[in-house]
């Protein structure tokens, strides 16, 4: 690993700690600095992943919603 590289994983794992890993990935950056496939799949997985939580907390409480109605 370069010294260029270590500074990007570092300056990663630093906006994860900062930004909080949502925002870190959905918001701030896509890391394409990043050259690291693995990397890459996981942060994809995660966004897929955060995603269907939203979406499956946003039904639930849609699904409750209509029962009271």
């Amino acid at each position: 690993m370069t010294e260029e590289e270590l500074e990007n994983w570092e300056s990663v794992k630093y906006r994860m700690k900062q930004e909080g890993i949502e925002y870190c990935f959905k918001h701030y950056s896509t890391f394409e600095e990043i050259e690291d496939e693995e990397f890459h799949k996981l942060r994809l997985e995660l966004l897929n992943t955060m995603e269907k939580i939203h979406d499956y907390v946003s039904n639930k409480i849609e699904s409750y919603d209509e029962e009271i109605d």
